[in-house]
Order: structure tokens, then sequence, then C-alpha cells
């Protein structure tokens, strides 16, 4: 009776935890859905001991609905809600493709603050003192067992339900971790942000490279 106790106690405390989990995402995500857009400026990282790489970048990206343009690594990558356009100045190139859902199962901008709603099973893990803001991790597991990331540590801001820190690990061991410098919303934004402008980019003597 006394196991039975205990397996009982275990159990629900488990489901708690659990629901804790779940219930905090939801108010992540629900407050990142609130917003009109989103300026994020981040650190990147990526990490794998076996291979000695450790490469830090530095990137922005402005979010609205399901339209980003991201800068990173000397290169502007820019979603419209149905094409991506990978413009890369140092080679005088413009590739442009059709975004497509089926083919996109990795955590892109557009999903950056909402992946997590599908496809994860979800717990508390540590929680962290970072300035004095208390930060409380989420871990994620993919429910599909040969997704290429293994595990995903998901920082969670407790007083402003903002994403801090993202860290995935994939199958050969290598991190790949995102940690938020600024968090900015509802920002004044040109109507013409997230618009290609093909005749200027042909103008300036870019190859405009077409895939669909």
């Amino acid at each position: 009776m006394k196991k039975l106790a205990f397996l009982v106690l275990i159990l629900f405390t488990f489901s708690s935890y659990a629901q804790d989990a779940k219930s905090l995402l939801n108010e992540v995500s629900a407050k990142a859905k609130s917003y009109d857009n989103i300026q994020i400026d981040f650190k990147y990282n990526l990490n794998n001991v076996k291979e000695k790489v450790n490469q830090d970048t530095r990137g922005d990206v402005t979010l609205s609905g399901n339209k980003y343009i991201l800068h990173m690594m000397g290169t502007t990558r820019l979603f419209d809600g149905k094409k991506i356009f990978t413009i890369v100045p140092e080679d005088e190139e413009v590739t442009i493709s059709t975004y497509n859902t089926q083919d996109d199962k990795d955590v892109t901008p557009s999903k950056l603050l909402t992946f997590y709603e599908k496809g994860y099973t979800s717990k508390m893990d540590v929680v962290q003192n970072v300035k004095g803001r208390k930060i409380q991790f989420v871990k994620l597991i993919p429910i599909d067992s040969k997704a290429e990331m293994k595990e995903v540590l998901l920082g969670i801001d407790v007083q402003t339900k903002h994403i801090y820190k993202l860290i995935q690990t994939d199958a050969k061991g290598t991190k790949y971790t995102l940690t938020v410098n600024s968090f900015k919303t509802n920002q004044p934004l040109s109507k013409t942000l997230f618009t290609f402008d093909e005749a200027k980019y042909k103008q300036d003597g870019y190859y405009i490279n077409k895939l669909d």
C-alpha cells in the first residue's frame, strides 16, 4: 500500500510539472502572438566539443505575423509570406524559393517563438538567475524519434514571458545556442520592409537565381 501511494505521488508530481511546463509555454506563445511585430537582436553559438568547433556570431530578426527579415553572417533572409529571398551581397546574388511547410521542420525565424506548440513533449528543467532575471528552462523532446534535433532547452523570462535562450542539441552532440540580447515589440516598421525589390537588385548587378 505504501509503494502504491508512493507511485501515485510520483505520477501526480510528474503530471503537475508537465502541466506547469505546458501552461508556461502557452503563456509565452499567447504573449508573442499579441504583438504586431517583434525585433530581436541575438548572439548565436555553434559548439561541437568532439570536432573542436566553437563559433559565435551575432544577428537580428524582425518578425510580423509569419513574415520576417533576418540579418546574419553577412546574409539577409527575407520571407514575405510566400517566398524566401536569400540575399548575399558578397556574391552579389539573390536566391528565390517558394516556402514549403512540408519541407520546413527546423526552428525557422517565422516559428522561433511558437515552434514548440506541436511535435514536442515538455517538462520543467533548471532555473537560472541572469542579472536579476529569473529564467525558467523547459526541456522539449521531439515526438518524432527520427528528428534531427534530439533535445531543445527553452529559457523563458518568468516575468515578461519572453524567450531569452534557445539551446538545440542534435544527434551528433552539436549544440546551437541562441541568446536574446534585446527584445523589442510593436516598433514602427516601413510598409515595404517585407517586400523584395527585384528591379533594384538587378540594377545593382545582382544575379537572381529563381529555384521555382
